[in-house]
């Protein structure tokens, strides 16, 4: 895709989460967890651990050049999933939005794309009980973003905080 239209569809993404914030409030985020899990479900990610998941998920994103580099690490007892990400097509979309926050009063960044589809390989792949994208930080003047997800693989951790 050539950056003319990546910029198009980064900016009707970016107006869309302007408007769905202002409908809906907070609720919004809980309700945008199924854009874009479909490039991954498109491919055959396979694997036996939330690691192996998560690897062949990134090799997928990199060839695919959502984002140039990905890395991952986990914490607080398995529960904190953290992604680092390098040039996302998706941050000229953050950076948009942190500069309508601080203009115009718009909202925080909260639609991560690319975390949602790893969390939805996760959650059908490895069938866990609940994923979800709890904070992101885009940084778009160093094009970089951290995203910290939990992931809960049985009831019995649902509740439990890193």
């Amino acid at each position: 895709m050539d950056k003319e239209t990546a910029a198009y569809y980064n900016d009707c993404i970016a107006r869309f989460e302007e408007i769905a914030y202002q409908e809906l409030s907070n609720m919004i985020r809980s309700k945008v967890e199924y854009i874009g899990i479909d490039f991954l479900k498109s491919k055959n990610i396979t694997g036996n651990t939330v690691e192996e998941i998560v690897e062949n998920c990134i090799k997928e994103i990199k060839a695919g050049g959502l984002v140039s580099d990905m890395t991952y690490s986990r914490g607080g007892g398995g529960l904190l999933l953290t992604f680092e990400v390098k040039n996302c097509i998706h941050l000229p979309m953050e950076a948009k939005l942190q500069s309508g926050l601080k203009r115009e009063g718009g909202v925080e960044p909260f639609l991560c794309p690319i975390a949602n589809m790893i969390l939805d390989r996760i959650l059908n792949i490895l069938k866990f009980q609940m994923v979800f994208k709890a904070t992101m930080e885009p940084d778009p003047a160093n094009g970089a973003c951290v995203v910290k997800c939990a992931i809960y693989e049985s009831q019995d951790n649902i509740g439990k905080i890193w």
